[in-house]
């Protein structure tokens, strides 16, 4: 014997099923028992598992729902689309280009940051170090800057892109 599952009129139903041959030695199969809806919570076939169960000396909290607990996770493909995009136009050059002019902080990366977070999650420069803090797994050198200086950074790149329109 065997159970089955069968659908009927929207809904799983779980049977109780025989094999045997018949006269002629063909494999066949026979519904003993509809032991009940599968979807349905608390039905004839959860108390029928929990006496199972019972029977076997199992604990009956066996059959209750696991809880699932979601996490939150990291955004990664976005970004990494535009990180792969960012070096196949040449931008990643321009780290090279700020520090021939001797500047001490990652500016590149600040940029790149502002840009990606303006295409992603537009917000604003505060919003930026939100959004930085979700995709950081990808961002693993922003560890540079600290988040004033990220701040005052994001401040500065902002205010000259203001003073050149």
């Amino acid at each position: 014997m065997f159970t089955k599952l069968t659908r009927s009129g929207g809904h799983t139903y779980v049977q109780l099923v025989q094999s045997f041959r018949d006269e002629t030695g063909r494999p066949r199969q026979r519904t003993i028992s509809t032991l009940g809806r599968l979807d349905e919570v608390g039905g004839q076939v959860d108390s029928l598992l929990k006496g199972l169960l019972r029977a076997k000396g199992m604990p009956a909290s066996m059959t209750d729902t696991p809880q699932v607990a979601f996490e939150s996770a990291l955004a990664l493909g976005d970004v990494w689309a535009l990180d792969q995009l960012w070096k196949e136009l040449g931008f990643d050059a321009l780290a090279g280009v700020f520090r021939k002019a001797r500047y001490t902080t990652p500016v590149e990366h600040a940029i790149r940051v502002m840009v990606f977070n303006r295409l992603c999650d537009a917000d604003s420069k505060l919003g930026v170090l939100r959004w930085l803090q979700t995709v950081s797994a990808y961002f693993s050198d922003r560890g540079r800057l600290s988040r004033r200086d990220r701040g005052r950074r994001f401040s500065l790149i902002v205010d000259g892109q203001r003073g050149c329109a």
